[in-house]
């Protein structure tokens, strides 16, 4: 069997690591990623080995030269175009005639792979994935298979919702030539997005097998970090290749000439490389030095690795550091947690640096520095930045103008010189500082800004696409909890921006490694006009105006002081609609509203509402996406009942074909279609989802269960301002009145429940759901919903909290409660199973 190893991408991952190296050259336990995959292939007799190279491919050459010195026969492979993983693959291996382990050089690993190999071939699989469980999967692709090992489904890093299991791929695939000449020669092709569903739809045998041992794939520096815990608390078994001591409290590793002062205290794994010198009165505990290291007299160092030819000086404290190759470091310097420096710096006598702060190569720290992060990032940023296409935390606490110039910097180096960016915000002072910072950061990368100051999301939405941007971007405060910030990300089409992308901005702000714009190249700032004006125009274009004029509607509406007050005064007098307006000025003061106010202003429009003889009263909130109604007889409608009113409303006027709503819309949705002979389609519980639904084609209305509608032919996001103004045309059309039908629709009982879980339990928990609910009627959409005899459950983990949703809905109380309480124990149960 031959072995391919992927060494490698672009050098960018693991930044400031991999600044001089490519990734797989990264030392873990002083030798090389890539020795230790050559090692593990070697062991198991696999020596026919293939290195496809990218990054500086002349280090991993000179390093394994012809491949002797490591037991194996190492031929190298520079691919002269971007195939993708697949494609690659196939470019390494034009005549193929025999099975081929691929493997990447940037992950560690103590898989059995002669174990793997057999229960291949006992298969007699056209390609196994050797697979592994991961008590986080959101960065990996998610697998699920029979009790045989035949895949049935896999997703290439999902959301929570999708995260049917905790099974994930491990990047390591056993080919047959049957699968590798399915791969088109010098074309872009992806393994899990091309190859895989290809050998799906042909029936053709894909296996994968869950591993025992360990697995990391080390792709950014907290995996990095993380690997070296695990060495040192004996989590994988790697061949050092060194001398083994083991003492009291220490298993020390030593090369060649190795000198350690008598009174060294050493506790935990102690890893030293050939010629280091450890001096006196120092203290060592989980510990690896590199090849010629020197640690000075008095030093105390914690779960730190210090690459080849450092010095480090007397009475330093390193408590989890990372110092990269050829460092000095002065006396006295202190590095706290999660500090890296690069190579080739110079530290000055007792300096400080910071919790995570990243030194750069060839930078020089003077004497008695303090290196301070601008921003010490929450463990939030950290495991991800975006959840639906935006960035949410406490305003000014985790969302501050720091983070937001940073954003606008990532965000404008994915987007390239010249690209153009429209940026807006809710009524509140907060977002205009925000805002500011993004586009500070967006112009000192060369893009250029078309700030449309305060306007509703819609409008935003509507300018987007009207013209050719690249990206949009919106602050505001998030409408359930105003204390919070949402900075929200639109493609240049005014839809939400899709996860490939953030992932790839994502990159760009953990990483920090983007140059900035010449002097001469940045970004212009600009305010474009009309944009509002064009809106109303194509508005009333969509709208049946003779018809709401000739109904005389009288209204009252809610604008939350936001931007909606700015359009609709102007739409209310050419549409014949009488509207009392409350709330309707925009005031930076009165920007948003506890939970509390909120409630409060939707009892003060019902008692407006009743007390005028209104037609109908509506609350939009400040940023015109997501809309509240209120009867003609001042009772408030949830948003559960306003979906199945307003679809069956607009069933009646134009019997469409297919309509699409969120997987946790009520089941009172099919029971309408059915009349009308009209199918349903079931999606993501997110304004994405929504949006692709109705952009995919043959969708002709999308219902949301937060007060958001999408109607066709006008916009293709929620736009409460056209949901109120539909509303109105379809009362118009059908006459009829929202107190006739709430009555119909109120049958259904839902309720729902939040279950706390750790993040590293969610895997586990819906990997324990899926098995369990394998016989049961269910849909995997976002989450697991599961259809019992009179109802349905919906168990989906929360996307930002260390927890799971779990809604339930049937025809009785009695029976709702009963689903709640059954599966809230299952997921309590799953945690400790």
């Amino acid at each position: 069997m031959k072995a391919l190893i992927m060494a490698g991408g672009f050098g960018t991952r693991l930044r400031p690591l991999t600044v001089n190296v490519p990734n797989p050259m990264a030392p873990v336990g002083t030798i090389p990623m890539m020795e230790h995959v050559v090692g593990l292939l070697a062991h198991y007799g696999i020596t026919d080995v293939t290195s496809l190279l990218y990054f500086q491919p002349e280090i991993i050459k000179n390093y394994f030269k012809d491949g002797s010195q490591f037991g194996v026969r190492m031929n190298y492979c520079l691919p002269d175009d971007d195939y993708g993983t697949a494609g690659a693959v196939r470019f390494a291996l034009q005549n193929v005639g025999e099975p081929v382990i691929v493997i990447s050089g940037d992950l560690v690993t103590d898989f059995n792979l002669e174990e793997a190999i057999d229960w291949h071939q006992k298969k007699q699989a056209d390609a196994t994935i050797l697979l592994t469980r991961m008590e986080n999967p959101l960065a990996y692709g998610i697998v699920i298979t029979d009790d045989n090992g035949r895949i049935e489904r896999f997703l290439e890093k999902p959301s929570w919702g999708e995260a049917f299991s905790d099974t994930i791929n491990t990047g390591i695939y056993i080919l047959e030539p049957a699968a590798i000449n399915l791969i088109p020669g010098k074309t872009n092709f992806d393994f899990s997005q091309n190859l895989y569903p290809l050998m799906l739809s042909r029936q053709m045998g894909l296996y994968g097998e869950i591993m025992k041992g360990y697995w990391r794939d080390v792709g950014n520096v907290d995996e990095y970090h993380h690997v070296h815990v695990d060495l040192f608390e004996k989590k994988v078994a790697l061949d050092l290749k060194m001398e083994i001591v083991r003492g009291e409290h220490a298993t020390v590793y030593m090369g060649q000439n190795v000198q350690i002062a008598p009174d060294v205290q050493m506790h935990g794994t102690i890893i030293l490389a050939d010629d280091v010198i450890v001096e006196s009165g120092t203290r060592l505990e989980n510990v690896s030095v590199g090849h010629r290291g020197r640690i000075g007299h008095k030093c105390d160092l914690n779960n730190s690795v210090i690459w080849a030819d450092c010095a480090v000086g007397n009475e330093c404290v390193f408590s989890s550091a990372t110092v990269c190759a050829r460092n000095r470091i002065g006396h006295n310097v202190h590095l706290h947690d999660r500090v890296i420096i690069s190579d080739d710096c110079v530290i000055g006598d007792s300096a400080t640096v910071k919790t995570n702060i990243k030194v750069w190569p060839g930078k020089q720290v003077d004497d008695g520095a303090i290196v301070s992060a601008s921003l010490v990032w929450g463990e939030k940023w950290n495991r991800e930045l975006f959840t639906d296409s935006k960035i949410t935390g406490l305003a000014l606490t985790e969302v501050t103008p720091e983070m937001a110039v940073k954003v606008g910097s990532a965000l404008g180096a994915f987007l390239g010189l010249g690209a153009r960016v429209v940026t807006s915000r809710d009524g509140s002072d907060i977002s205009r500082l925000l805002r500011r910072g993004l586009i500070s950061g967006l112009l000192a990368n060369g893009v250029h800004v078309s700030d449309l100051e305060t306007m509703p999301v819609p409008v935003v939405r509507y300018g987007l696409r009207k013209d050719k941007f690249d990206a949009g971007v919106y602050v505001r405060h998030n409408p359930d909890d105003y204390r919070h910030i949402d900075i929200i990300l639109f493609d240049g089409n005014g839809l939400d921006m899709p996860t490939s992308k953030l992932k790839k901005i994502e990159r760009q702000y953990f990483g920090e490694d983007y140059e900035r714009a010449p002097l001469d190249r940045i970004g212009h700032l600009d305010r474009p006009i009309r944009v509002m004006d064009n809106y109303r125009e194509e508005f009333l274009l969509a709208t049946d105006v003779e018809l709401i004029r000739q109904a005389g509607f009288k209204i009252v509406i809610d604008h939350s002081n936001g931007a909606s007050c700015q359009i609709f005064p102007t739409l209310f007098s050419l549409l014949g609609i009488s509207a009392t307006e409350l709330n309707a000025s925009l005031n930076p003061r009165k920007f948003s509203s506890s939970s509390e106010e909120q409630a409060q202003a939707i009892v003060q429009l019902a008692a407006i509402t009743a007390s005028l003889h209104a037609d109908i009263g509506f609350h939009l909130n400040s940023a015109a996406e997501k809309l509240t109604v209120v009867d003609e007889l001042g009772k408030p409608v949830d948003s559960q009942l306003l979906l199945l009113i307003v679809t069956e409303l607009y069933l009646q006027v134009h019997r469409p074909k297919k309509i699409a709503v969120p997987v946790l819309a009520s089941m009172g949705i099919e029971d309408i279609a059915k009349e009308y002979a009209v199918e349903v389609i079931r999606v993501s519980n997110d304004h994405r989802a929504m949006m692709d639904a109705h952009t995919r084609g043959g969708i002709d209305f999308v219902g949301g269960t937060k007060g958001g509608f999408i109607f066709p032919g006008f916009q293709m996001g929620a736009d409460a301002m056209l949901g109120a103004v539909k509303i109105l045309e379809l009362m118009a059309k059908t006459r009829t009145r929202f107190g006739q039908l709430r009555q119909r629709h109120e049958r259904y009982v839902r309720h729902s429940i939040s279950v706390p879980c750790p993040w590293s339990k969610k895997g586990t928990v819906m990997r324990r759901l899926i098995v369990t609910s394998n016989d049961k009627q269910r849909q995997l959409i976002d989450g697991v919903r599961i259809f019992e005899s009179d109802g349905w459950v919906l168990i989906a983990p929360d996307r930002a909290r260390a927890s799971f949703n779990i809604m339930a809905e049937s025809r009785s109380r009695e029976e709702t409660i009963k689903l709640l309480d059954q599966y809230r124990s299952f997921v309590e149960e799953s945690q400790t199973a």
